[in-house]
């Protein structure tokens, strides 16, 4: 993990809702935590739909949430929408700048522009005037779909191309920082630098590659996100092969995965991504499994489901919770796991921090350990112990006696064979 790019920093919210902050390092500012935004699918005029899906959303943890604005009913909306929400919304606006005028009037928290569809330097200095009077950042969104070319920056897009002449996506990514170079120069002009950048596209090699030049010309936070990233089942990957290069290279400061599904998936993903960079601290419990062979003797896909659906329920804190389908490799795969199962021939065995606390029927396991996951984070809130404190050194058991065949069979059983091998020679 590389360190992450200091950038200026701006901060969104009110007191009601609270305050985010977005980047850090420089200006005395400390970097905040990388933040996860979402966006509403459902239409932002119908108030009572809008409000539910922005507060599940909050529920999932998402730290952001941005609505669609292409209507003066839906700006008008947001003055009953935001007053029923505990999150900042971003108004998210594309071909009418008057839409963010209005977002601004009605409590917005932020706005989106796309330098390819609004364009117009007046309309752009009234939408900046606006923001600066209330304290609201703006983020300049070009997106590889949006992106048009202007005849007064042919000189600088040649440049750029020739720099950029090795690269296949040369090209496009020239257009992408020749578009912001000419947008934020607005910006710039009249004094304002509360700015996010993103520049998506929906080939994520162009999205590393273009957040990459970006991060090395402007030091504004950067929204990293795979545009048009598909379902959830191809877009995860899609989405973490670019978010995650970029954010293991410290590139990246709020982030949005983008599926065609519920949006609660992609707060989900989103965090989740974060947790295993370290880049923010873990709520909830940490699951991890085997992966399936021919050694299962349970039904561990639906049993490491199961146990999915009852930790995100039932415990709050970041327990590290193995389920291990064998005892081949389980008690070295659950190394340092605060509570372990290790399943075999119908029957589980449980451990708390390495210590055998229970061996119970493939039908009982889920529930033995969902009781012994809450046992262990009431140890934890006493004080009794401590969250991956004590190194666990799982002694396996031995299968002859509670789980199969037996340690001592199968030395005997390589003896003889030795033995028979040496006898032909």
């Amino acid at each position: 993990m590389n360190k992450r790019r200091p950038t200026r920093q701006v901060t969104l919210g009110d007191q009601r809702v609270g305050f985010v902050k977005i980047g850090g390092g420089l200006n005395g500012t400390e970097p905040a935590p990388v933040t996860v935004q979402s966006m509403t699918t459902v239409f932002t005029h119908d108030v009572k739909a809008c409000v539910a899906e922005i507060n599940k959303l909050t529920a999932a943890g998402c730290d952001v949430v941005r609505v669609a604005v292409p209507e003066k009913k839906d700006t008008d909306a947001l003055r009953e929408i935001i007053p029923q929400v505990r999150v900042p919304i971003v108004a998210d606006v594309h071909f009418h700048f008057q839409r963010a005028l209005e977002a601004v009037e009605s409590g917005v928290h932020k706005i989106r522009l796309n330098p390819g569809n609004i364009n117009d330097r007046k309309q752009v200095i009234d939408v900046i005037q606006a923001c600066k009077a209330r304290k609201l950042p703006i983020r300049v969104g070009v997106n590889e779909g949006s992106i048009i070319e202007r005849k007064d920056k042919q000189r600088r897009l040649k440049e750029l191309g020739q720099f950029f002449s090795d690269n296949k996506r040369g090209y496009l990514l020239a257009i992408m920082i020749t578009k912001l170079e000419e947008y934020l120069d607005i910006f710039y002009e009249q004094d304002f630098h509360d700015i996010v950048i993103s520049a998506k596209s929906m080939d994520p090699v162009t999205v590393i590659e273009a957040y990459s030049e970006i991060s090395k010309r402007f030091d504004h936070p950067l929204h990293l996100g795979v545009t048009h990233a598909g379902p959830k089942e191809t877009g995860c990957i899609r989405s973490v092969t670019a978010l995650g290069t970029l954010l293991a290279n410290g590139v990246g400061d709020t982030i949005r995965i983008s599926y065609a599904s519920d949006p609660v998936f992609e707060v989900e993903d989103g965090l989740e991504l974060l947790y295993c960079l370290g880049l923010r601290e873990r709520k909830g419990a940490e699951l991890i499994a085997c992966p399936t062979c021919g050694r299962i003797q349970v039904d561990l896909i639906s049993l490491v489901q199961d146990v999915r659906k009852k930790l995100a329920a039932e415990i709050k804190m970041p327990i590290k919770v193995a389920v291990m389908g064998c005892i081949v490799n389980g008690p070295g795969e659950a190394e340092g796991a605060d509570v372990a199962v290790f399943a075999g021939d119908r029957r589980g065995i449980i451990y708390v921090q390495g210590e055998k606390v229970a061996n119970v029927p493939e039908e009982q396991i889920l529930d033995k350990l969902l009781e012994e996951c809450k046992k262990f984070e009431d140890r934890v809130k006493r004080g009794e112990v401590a969250l991956g404190e004590k190194k666990v050194e799982i002694i396996p058991p031995d299968p002859i006696g509670e789980l199969g065949s037996g340690w001592q069979k199968i030395a005997e059983s390589k003896s003889n064979a030795t033995t028979l091998t040496i006898g032909k020679s």
